[in-house]
C-alpha cells in the first residue's frame, strides 16, 4: 500500500483556510475508518498507508479535502468547479495504437505563503502524490501517466503527435539534446519505463504552439516547463489506456492544486478518434442504489436525513428518491437493480473517487458515514442460500484420497516466479504466462501454472522436522490467463522411491474408480523427475498428468537434501475422463 507523510502544520494551515481547527487526537482516532492505516500520528507529522481502494487520499491537500466533511461536518462537495479556458489540444489520429486516452488541464492563481523552503515542501509534495498516482492509478505509468508543466512557459495551442526515434529534445534533468532512442537506452526514466512502447515504431510527444517539447510520455518532460518556485499557473497533461484512471489522476492533481488556491479550467481536446471533448468535467457522478439493497445488507433502513449525513461525510450528496417502475420485475434478479415500488436512492459522488463501481459500493459509504457503531444488530435479510460446484463430488474425493494416504493438505500462495516454476523444474512454459505488473518481490512475479514448486519451497521451510513428511494441494493455477485446478503432492522420506509414487497413484485410480490407465515413460529432463524414474499418468488414453521420483539436482536448487517422490495432476482433464459416481 502506498505511504504518505503529511506535516501537520499543512492540514492545520489548510483546514484554517475554511475556518476550521486541526484536532490531531480526533483524527487519530477516525482517520482509519476512511481507508488509512495510521503509522504515526503526533502534533508534527501523520504518516499513514493508503488502502487501494483510497486513491483520493494520496497527498496532503486531497487528504485534508476529504477531512472536512468526515471530520468536520462541513457540506462535502462532489462537484469541482471547472471554467473553460479555450485553449486546445490536438491529438495525432496515429496515436490511437500508442497511447490513446490524452487528457489536460489548467490551472491558475496557485499561492504558497511562505518563503523559498515552503514552496520547495509543495514542489515536492506536488511531484511525490505525481508518482503516488503512477502506482495506485497508473500500474506503473502504463494505465495513466501524469505531467505538471510551468504554463507561463508554454504557448497554446497544444499538439499530440507521433514521431520516430530519431527527434529530438532536451529532457528533464538534462542540458543538452538527446534521441528519443538515446532517453529509452541511456536515461535512467527512460530505462526504468521503456518497456512501456516496446515494439513501437513512432512515439507520443506533447508539443505546444512554438514546437516546444512539454512531455515525452510515459517517459519524461522536457527541461524546459519545470515547475519552480515562481510557478502560479500550470498545465496537466494525463496520458495513458484506461480512461477512468486517466481521469481520476488529473482530476486528483487538480483537486491538489485547488486546495491550494488554485482555478481550474478545462481544455479542448480533439482526440484520435476525431471527437471533441472539454476536460476535465467538474460534475459529479450520480448513482442509484435500491433501497432494499441497504436494508439487506446494512439491517436497517435510513431516513433522508441520516442520508444525506452519511454520505455527505464520505464526500457525496444525496438528491434524493424515486420508485422502481411499475414494468421492473416483481424480484430483483441483480443487486444493483430494484424491484417493482421499491425506492431508489439517488446519490452524487465525485468523479475522482474511482474505487465506487457498483452499488455495494455506496452502501458501504453509508455504512462508513453513519458509523458502523450505530447500525444495530438483525438477522441478514439477504438470501444465503447457494448451490455446490459442478466439481464438489470430485474434489471431495481427490481429498479423501489424499488424506487416506496419510498426506496432509496445504494451501500455498498463487503468486511464484519463473524460476521456480520453469527453469528450475526443468519445465517449458507452453502457456501465456500471467505476470504481476509491479511485482513487490523477485519470489512473486508471476501467477503460478504449476503446484509443484510451492510444495517443494514448503518442505524446504519444513527441512528441520523428522521424515517422513507428506504434502499435498489442490489448488488453482493460472494457463493462458485463465484459472484451472491441478492436484500435486510430493513425500520425503528415505525408503520412497519410484514404487513408493506409483503406488500412491495406483491407490488415488482406485479410490476414483478409474480401471483403465497405465504409466508412460518420460523422456530425460521432461520435467523435475530423475532419468528413468519419471512417468505420464494416462487415463483412458488421454494424458492427465506426471508422477514420479525428483531428481536430486532440482531438489538441490530448493535447498533440499532428501529423497523425494510426487506427483501433479490436471484436475479438469481427469473430471472429462471419470464420470461421477455421486
Amino acid at each position: 500500500m502506498p505511504t504518505i507523510s503529511v506535516q501537520q502544520s499543512l492540514l492545520r494551515h489548510l483546514l484554517s483556510q475554511h475556518g476550521l481547527t486541526h484536532d490531531v487526537e480526533v483524527m487519530g482516532d477516525q482517520l482509519p475508518l476512511m481507508g488509512t492505516d495510521i503509522d504515526r500520528c503526533d502534533e508534527e507529522t501523520l504518516d499513514i498507508e493508503i488502502f487501494p481502494d483510497r486513491p483520493d487520499l494520496l497527498s496532503g491537500e486531497t487528504l485534508t479535502h476529504a477531512l472536512r466533511p468526515f471530520l468536520h461536518g462541513t457540506e462535502a462537495t462532489p462537484d469541482m468547479k471547472v471554467s473553460e479556458s479555450g485553449i486546445t489540444v490536438a491529438v495525432d489520429s496515429r496515436l490511437s495504437e500508442i497511447r490513446p486516452v490524452i487528457l489536460g488541464a489548467i490551472v491558475k492563481g496557485v499561492e504558497i505563503h511562505g518563503g523559498e523552503e515552503e514552496m520547495d515542501e509543495f514542489i515536492k509534495s506536488l511531484m511525490d502524490h505525481q508518482e503516488k498516482l503512477h502506482f495506485a492509478l497508473g500500474r506503473g505509468r502504463k494505465r495513466a501517466s501524469i505531467g505538471v508543466h510551468d504554463l507561463s512557459s508554454l504557448q497554446a495551442p497544444f499538439r499530440v503527435v507521433a514521431v520516430p526515434g530519431t527527434t529530438e529534445f532536451t529532457p528533464l534533468g538534462e542540458t543538452s539534446p538527446m534521441t528519443i532512442d538515446a532517453i529509452l537506452e541511456q536515461h535512467p526514466k527512460g530505462i526504468d519505463y521503456a518497456h512501456l512502447l516496446k515494439d513501437m515504431d513512432t512515439y507520443p510527444l506533447i508539443l505546444d504552439g512554438s514546437d516546444a517539447v512539454l512531455s515525452f510520455p510515459p517517459i519524461i518532460n522536457g527541461r524546459h516547463t519545470t515547475v519552480h518556485q515562481g510557478t502560479k499557473e500550470f498545465f496537466i497533461d494525463v496520458t495513458g489506456w484506461d480512461e477512468r484512471a486517466c481521469e481520476a489522476a488529473l482530476m486528483l492533481v487538480c483537486l491538489q492544486l485547488q486546495e491550494r488556491g488554485g482555478s481550474v479550467y478545462s481544455v479542448e481536446v480533439t482526440t484520435c478518434r476525431g471527437d471533441t471533448i472539454q476536460t476535465p468535467v467538474g460534475e459529479g457522478v450520480v448513482h442509484h442504489v435500491p433501497e432494499e439493497l441497504v436494508v439487506n445488507l446494512l439491517g436497517r433502513s435510513f431516513s433522508d436525513e441520516e442520508l444525506q449525513h452519511a454520505i455527505n461525510r464520505m464526500g457525496g450528496r444525496f438528491n434524493g428518491k424515486s420508485m422502481a417502475p411499475s414494468d421492473a420485475p416483481k424480484k430483483a434478479e441483480r443487486m444493483s437493480q430494484a424491484s417493482a415500488g421499491q425506492a431508489i436512492l439517488e446519490f452524487t459522488m465525485p468523479r475522482w473517487r474511482f474505487d465506487i463501481l457498483h452499488p455495494v459500493d455506496l452502501v458501504e459509504e453509508l455504512a462508513i458515514g453513519h458509523g458502523y457503531e450505530d447500525l444495530g444488530e438483525d438477522i441478514p435479510k439477504a438470501q444465503l442460500t447457494a448451490q455446490p460446484r459442478g466439481d464438489h463430488n470430485m474434489r471431495r474425493r481427490l481429498r479423501e484420497s489424499m488424506q487416506g494416504l496419510g498426506l496432509m493438505q496445504i494451501q500455498s500462495l498463487t503468486l511464484s516466479n519463473e524460476n521456480d516454476q520453469f527453469h528450475n523444474m526443468r519445465w517449458q512454459s507452453n502457456h501465456d504466462v500471467t505476470s504481476i505488473t509491479n511485482p513487490i518481490t523477485i519470489d512473486h512475479t508471476m501467477l503460478r501454472q504449476h503446484l509443484l514448486p510451492g510444495l517443494l519451497r514448503l518442505l524446504a521451510t519444513n527441512r528441520h522436522h523428522e521424515l517422513p513428511q507428506g504434502v499435498y494441494e489442490l489448488g488453482t493455477v493460472v494457463r493462458n490467463h485463465r484459472n484451472t485446478d491441478r492436484l500435486a503432492f510430493i513425500m520425503a522420506e528415505r525408503s520412497g522411491g519410484f514404487a513408493s509414487v506409483r503406488g500412491r497413484i495406483q491407490a488415488l485410480c482406485n479410490d476414483l474408480g478409474i480401471t483403465s490407465w497405465h504409466a508412460e515413460p518420460l523422456e530425460a529432463n521432461d520435467g523435475p523427475w530423475l532419468a528413468g524414474r519419471g512417468a505420464k499418468l494416462i487415463v483412458n488414453d488421454e494424458w492427465v498428468g506426471c508422477f514420479g521420483e525428483i531428481d536430486p539436482a532440482v531438489a538441490s536448487l530448493f535447498d533440499l537434501r532428501v529423497p523425494l517422490n510426487g506427483a501433479e495432476i490436471d484436475v479438469a482433464a481427469l473430471m472429462n475422463l471419470v464420470s461421477d459416481p455421486v
